[in-house]
């Protein structure tokens, strides 16, 4: 029988709380994000536009998962702006998680790349 932590996203949302996006971590920040997101089955919302509003006359169903989706949203928005500092959360608070990555990705992005370089070149050397 699985315990019940298992079923706890702040089992391992903990992991993401430690260590605070600064931008120097994010490489590692992002990493850990998408492990919290997939176990909490939202690893898809960073990747994605929130769908628009069902048609008016749409079934009940549609309109539930549209909710879920559009809650799924909200809630990974969250949790990226609470695991950030506080400068980046001023810069970030108003947008929604996919705008939240897509920037994130660029401002580190050289970052990243220096980072993969060094790794290469370490792994090469040995």
């Amino acid at each position: 029988m699985a315990s019940s932590s298992n079923n706890n996203p702040l089992s391992l949302r903990s992991i993401l709380e430690k260590d605070k996006l600064s931008g120097t971590n994010f490489l590692d920040w992002f990493r850990n994000m998408r492990i919290v997101l997939k176990h909490e089955r939202k690893l898809y919302v960073p990747d994605a536009l929130i769908p628009e509003d069902p048609p008016l006359n749409a079934t009940k169903a549609v309109k539930d998962a549209h909710n879920k989706h559009v809650n799924d949203f909200t809630d990974v928005a969250c949790i990226m702006l609470t695991t950030m500092n506080r400068e980046l959360q001023k810069d970030m608070e108003l947008m929604e998680a996919y705008e939240m990555a897509i920037t994130l990705k660029e401002m580190f992005q050289q970052q990243a790349r220096q980072e993969r370089f060094e790794i290469v070149k370490n792994l090469h050397s040995c």
